[in-house]
């Protein structure tokens, strides 16, 4: 069989971009996107897009280009993610909560050839832009319009656009034939990481690793045909953990929006009959702590949660509710979720406190991924599997990144000789094969030589009967050298505020006591990125700021 090698027939490069094709030849007259009076049909959606990529082609923008966008969840963001490698181009998604000093930093580290802005950060990119080097020429500029009467009005920009989003898409052409990647290794997509890392990163994803990663996400979450998917997950984070070309993979409709609370998710669900969603576990918590959308739902909703390890608690109440919770881990450098909670028949049987637990652990790798494991920081070699040996989170597979962009020194670092990715996660390896993360390596708190998991505290924390949120960080201690120090919110239907030590007391009863947390801070809000997590690195500034704790030997 040696004879037998690769030809142009048997080793065309992948893409998920080809699956808008197949969508509108299948799925061609159903809808594609709704977005409040605007509503889309797959044929639709192709046309467009393919009228995007060849304008974006006619203006010179092809291979190694990079074009960015900044915008929530609205139709162009989600035709951007094939209109842009149609043409050949990189799609940046740039974090819309960003201030106008990083962003002017990403768009200057990219190299952003063309900017589609959203009308309402309009004034953010003029700021932006103001912030070159006098030596950068900024990209061009494209405005997205937008006829929701209910958006504020916004100051007439000073700064130039190129063209309107709409303009541009009518001078293009929609025949024109996308560029497909000679190579699958070819980059299609450049996200900067964000959340828990203080500097962020370039990750560079390519055709082959979104097409794999995106297939796995379809399998292992068993997607039907034509799912109601409603866009409560951040499209710019993670490219919206890969659902964008998925949803044209299955034929789904993309329920788009701007902002959304409790009250907006349940009304859209019950308006077009959601069926799926994805979101951080600070989602979940918003569900399910709603005063005025407790009846559970009359037809089940699957929601996909990552992003944090979820406390069962807040697993519980939501699926009570009628979601059904599927919870599982990946990182922007993966290109979307590679480890689930998989789900085995005999946990129903299990008391409703059990199931929570099972399934608050992130579980086994996806059937896309090679091979997932815990190993020891030093040795490298794998830790036991009990449940209780710590170690660092090890991935490999076919969607991990091609690296960070313009820097090898951090690509080498994380991507080791041995074909591992260590992705800073701490976890133990559970009897039964499932992975648990207990921490990030920075959020660990080391008090009097012990390791503690913040990720414990928070989830006893999360059983107060008053407390909505709860993050746990590091206090320098002069006698401990740190110790716990937890941030929390208090739900609206709090009557009476809970005393700091009512909560310590709390979780002396809970917890060993080197973890009871030896201060609480009681917060109106708890400072969170775009995509709900919360932002620990900024809590730790403000109990370091408070100094040391009392000097206490308990």
């Amino acid at each position: 069989m040696d004879e037998l090698r690769p030809r142009p027939a048997n080793s065309h490069a992948l893409t998920p971009v080809g699956f808008l094709d197949r969508a509108a030849t299948v799925y061609g007259d159903c809808h594609s996107i709704i977005y409040n009076n605007i509503s889309y049909t797959w044929s639709q959606t192709r046309r467009r897009c393919l009228q995007l990529a060849s304008s974006l082609s006619s203006i010179g923008l092809n291979k190694g280009h990079v074009v960015s966008i900044l915008a929530p969840n609205i139709p162009a963001l989600y035709e951007l993610h094939f209109a842009v490698p149609m043409a050949g181009a990189i799609l940046n998604t740039l974090n819309t909560r960003l201030d106008a000093r990083t962003i002017s930093l990403l768009l200057c580290h990219a190299e952003t050839k063309l900017l589609f802005v959203d009308p309402m950060s309009v004034s953010l990119v003029n700021e932006a832009i103001s912030l070159f080097p006098s030596s950068t020429r900024p990209p061009l500029l494209v405005l997205i319009t937008d006829d929701d009467e209910l958006l504020p009005q916004q100051p007439s920009p000073t700064i130039h656009f190129y063209d309107t989003y709409e303009g541009l898409l009518e001078k293009g052409d929609p025949a024109f034939n996308w560029i497909r990647p000679k190579n699958d290794f070819d980059p299609i997509v450049l996200n900067y990481t964000s959340g828990t890392t203080s500097s962020p990163k370039g990750v560079v994803h390519c055709h082959r690793g979104l097409f794999i990663v995106t297939l796995d996400s379809l399998v292992d979450w068993s997607f039907p045909k034509q799912p109601v998917f409603l866009w409560t997950l951040p499209m710019f984070h993670s490219n919206g953990w890969s659902y964008p070309w998925g949803m044209a993979a299955v034929g789904g409709t993309n329920i788009c929006l701007r902002k959304f609370d409790a009250t907006t998710i349940y009304g859209l669900i019950k308006k077009y009959g959601v069926t799926h969603m994805c979101g951080a576990p600070v989602v979940l918590n918003m569900l399910s702590n709603s005063p005025t959308n407790m009846e559970p739902l009359k037809n089940p909703v699957h929601i996909i949660t990552a992003g944090a390890p979820p406390p069962a608690t807040i697993l519980s109440r939501t699926e009570s509710l009628g979601f059904v919770v599927g919870h599982g881990y990946g990182l922007t450098e993966t290109g979307g979720i590679v480890v689930s909670c998989a789900w085995k028949r005999q946990w129903n049987l299990f008391p409703a406190t059990e199931r929570a637990k099972l399934k608050a652990r992130q579980g086994v790798r996806t059937v896309g991924m090679t091979e997932v494991d815990v190993v020891d920081p030093v040795t490298g070699m794998s830790v036991k599997r009990d449940g209780l040996t710590q170690g660092e989170v090890v991935l490999r597979g076919g969607c991990i990144m091609l690296g960070y962009l313009k820097d090898p020194v951090a690509t080498v670092k994380c991507m080791t000789e041995n074909g591992w990715f260590c992705t800073g996660d701490v976890g133990v390896m559970h009897r039964d094969g499932y992975l648990e993360i207990k921490d990030r390596s920075k959020d660990v708190i080391i008090s009097g030589g012990e390791n503690l998991s913040s990720v414990e505290v928070e989830s006893v924390l999360y059983t107060f009967p008053d407390i909505n949120e709860a993050a746990v960080v590091a206090r320098p201690d002069e006698f401990w050298g740190e110790t716990p120090c937890a941030f929390v919110t208090l739900k609206e239907a709090c009557c009476k505020i809970p005393t700091e030590k009512e909560i310590i007391e709390y979780c002396r009863g809970r917890l060993p006591h080197y973890m009871v947390p030896k201060t609480v801070v009681v917060k109106e809000e708890l400072p969170k990125t775009s995509t709900g997590k919360i932002q620990k690195a900024v809590l730790r500034d403000i109990a370091k700021a408070m100094g040391s704790s009392r000097a206490s030997r308990m």
